[in-house]
């Protein structure tokens, strides 16, 4: 019953490695969900396939509110478009959506040297240029790939996508030169803008950023005035989990999101709080969906 429940200790399974940004959410966040739910919150990082590994073995967890996921927009959202009939599980279906955690935009930066300031510049030089532009991302088909191939059909460009295994390589080559640009976390990218390594373009949040309220976001644009496409983060429970435990879970969530401090910490990796009731998170997530669809299929992106 939801009012016994937890009965036991909870995991918190994070599909990333230890020390990521994802991780140390994951962390403050099970600090928080201790005091208020009274009973210990562990991390379980479980990294690999994707983020896929760590979702299936939530969806494998008995149903009862002692497991839940951290998950993504990439494991719970975009990967059933580009994975298909490979997938093990289907999001849809094996998991159920508690709340989301935090909107997490990311921002474009480019080479110290680029010849563009905006994105208007860049999407003139990308024409004079076809084929010339280069970004890069921390894979194939994550939300940072979407961001640059959303751009390319607004704008009308093409660019060349060099997907890399991390944030620090993909930030080190274009702070050298070997690449022009590449979206990503803003948490990832300050070090390099606070010293000059890199050079702020844009946001990818609909509008300015509270973290960067001086990076325009890209729908400031002339080229892509509807530009719109952010990672997001959220809790999730395998699918058959009692509606009241689900409920106790996104009221001691939403309660934690409303301490200044752990607010603030999450503001300051780059995450914009916002929580919604389990239905607002299932209708967000099926809106994004469609948008992460028609990416896909006019990126014509694939898991080979």
């Amino acid at each position: 019953m939801a009012q016994d429940y937890p009965t036991r200790t909870i995991t918190l399974v994070v599909p990333f490695a230890a020390g990521g940004g994802v991780d140390v959410m994951g962390r403050l966040l099970a600090e928080k969900l201790r005091a208020s739910l009274g009973q210990q919150v562990i991390v379980d990082n479980k990294p690999g396939a994707s983020g896929m590994l760590g979702a299936l073995a939530v969806v494998r967890a008995p149903a009862d509110g002692h497991t839940l996921l951290l998950g993504s927009a990439g494991e719970t959202a975009i990967n059933p478009f580009i994975f298909k009939a490979r997938m093990q599980y289907s999001p849809d279906k094996d998991l159920v959506p508690i709340t989301p955690i935090v909107k997490v935009p990311n921002v474009l930066v480019a080479r110290p040297d680029a010849p563009f300031k905006s994105v208007d510049e860049l999407v003139v030089f990308a024409k004079k240029n076809p084929g010339k532009l280069t970004y890069a991302t921390s894979g194939v088909g994550n939300p940072q790939h979407l961001n640059g191939e959303l751009l390319e059909e607004m704008a009308g460009i093409h660019m060349v996508h060099v997907p890399y295994r991390g944030a620090s390589a993909q930030l080190l080559d274009v702070a050298g030169g070997n690449v022009d640009m590449t979206f990503v976390s803003m948490a990832a990218a300050a070090p390099f803008l606070k010293d000059g390594r890199v050079k702020p373009i844009a946001v990818t949040s609909a509008k300015r950023a509270a973290f960067a309220p001086d990076v325009p976001a890209i729908a400031e644009s002339k080229v892509a005035s509807k530009y719109a496409l952010e990672n997001w983060f959220g809790l999730f429970a395998p699918a058959a989990t009692p509606a009241p435990v689900l409920a106790k879970i996104n009221a001691a969530v939403v309660q934690a999101l409303q301490d200044p401090e752990l607010a603030k910490r999450m503001t300051d990796q780059g995450g914009l709080i916002a929580p919604m009731s389990p239905t607002q998170f299932r209708d967000f997530i099926k809106a994004e969906s469609a948008q992460y669809a028609r990416i896909v299929d006019f990126a014509k992106i694939t898991a080979d």
